[in-house]
This record gives C-alpha cells, structure tokens and sequence, in this order.
C-alpha cells in the first residue's frame, strides 16, 4: 500500500509518516501539509498525490474537531471538507472520468447516530456526514462510478477530541 497522510499540523503529519516509515518504506509515504478548510490546498493536495503515486484508489476523510465555540470552524472542517473530499475523491477515482474505481471511507461518529449532549454543532456534523455518504452512495450506485463509499462510526475514545467538550 502506499499512503498519502494531509495534515494542516506539519509537526503531526511528520510524526505520523515517520511511524509508517518505520513500519514500511519511506517511499509508500507522502506527507501533504493542507489545511482541508482551503478548496485550492485541498484540490492541490490531490493533485500532489496522483503526481507522486500516479493513481487514487482510496481516500479516507478522517479531519475533525470538536469546538462548538467556533462552530463555523466546526462545520468546515468536520463536514464541509469531507464533502470537498469526496467530491474531489469521486472527480479522480470514477469510472466514468477516467479512474479505475475506489473506495471513499468518511469518518462519523457515535455522535451522528444518537444525540450528544454539550455538543449540538458536532453532532450535527457528524449526523450531516453520515447523510451526505448515503445519499451518494446510492447516486454512485445508479450511476456506475465504481467507487464505493462507507461511513465509520466509531465510538468515544479518550482522545484530546473527546477531553475538548466543554460543560
């Protein structure tokens, strides 16, 4: 496999490659500094991907915050980019467009499945990624772009994420 990792932290980002250079070799990795907020840093980050591996065949839309203080913050980051992602995923990866096929993986949450007390805006994130990945799914589906999209949910981990929430 190899695995492009896009961060808009560039100290994480290299941390993370350098976790998976250790486990693999440094060539399967690329690390993309991008804030997934930034339509162009986004675009250019796909476009920097296919240019170092020369093909798309999963992506995974895994950025998220949970900050109902700068909720706009929230709703860019923990939806609109992972429909940007999407999108983008879909614009390389279709068959109909020239790609092989692929898989899109969008990161929910417990949260988009039940209601999440102190955390309306990031629960409706994760609600709104959660309909947003069904809903094209079934338009993928019908039109044959041989890409396959799922959404994870997973549950609350004690991560800086989840100490975050503010009573």
């Amino acid at each position: 496999a190899q695995v492009a990792l896009l961060d808009r932290n560039s100290e994480a980002g290299r941390e993370s490659k350098a976790a998976l250079d250790e486990q693999f070799e440094a060539q399967r990795t690329v690390f993309i500094q991008c804030d997934v907020t930034d339509p162009e840093q986004l675009k250019g980050a796909f476009k920097k991907v296919i240019e170092h591996f020369g093909r798309l065949d999963i992506v995974v839309n895994n950025a998220g915050v949970n900050n109902e203080k700068d909720w706009e913050s929230t709703i860019q980051i923990n939806l609109t980019s992972v429909i940007r992602g999407t999108y983008l995923g879909l614009e390389y990866m279709r068959k109909g467009n020239g790609g092989d096929g692929g898989v899109i993986i969008n990161i929910s949450s417990l949260a988009g499945l039940m209601p999440a007390a102190f955390q309306p805006v990031y629960c409706a994130t994760k609600h709104g990624v959660i309909g947003f990945t069904r809903s094209i799914a079934v338009t993928a589906n019908m039109e044959n772009y041989g890409v396959r999209l799922n959404t994870i949910c997973p549950g609350f981990v004690n991560t800086p994420i989840l100490q975050s929430i503010d009573k």
